[in-house]
């Protein structure tokens, strides 16, 4: 029974781990800096460990978690490549060299003085 009860333990450790890794949430809109395939802007949709990519070239395809890397990798099934991104997700560098860098709401307008 206590054999039993450890297999669990270590078969939910290692589940809990892989989910609760990546804590960057990558959803946004970002510009492609260098390797671009096209002229318009790369969109970024994440539900929990999952994520909806659209490409600057307008391509979509979904991407997970990169199960060796979970912390700091994503898997992009359609392109059959890796991309790491940065602690703060501001920029995604994927295997074929190509780099997003998220881009950012244009600052809030001063306020208002009263007369």
């Amino acid at each position: 029974m206590k054999r039993v009860q450890l297999i669990i333990g270590v078969v939910a450790s290692l589940v809990a781990t892989g989910a609760a890794a990546q804590t960057v949430d990558l959803t946004g809109t970002y510009q492609c800096v260098q390797s671009c395939r096209g002229g318009m802007f790369a969109h970024i949709t994440q539900n929990g460990p999952e994520l909806n990519l659209v490409t600057e070239a307008g391509v979509a395809s979904r991407a997970w978690p990169d199960w060796f890397y979970p912390g700091s990798r994503i898997w992009i099934d359609a392109y059959n490549m890796s991309a790491v991104y940065t602690p703060d997700g501001f920029t995604i560098q994927f295997d074929n060299g190509t780099i997003w860098q998220r881009e950012l709401p244009p600052p809030p307008p001063p306020p208002r003085r009263a007369r």
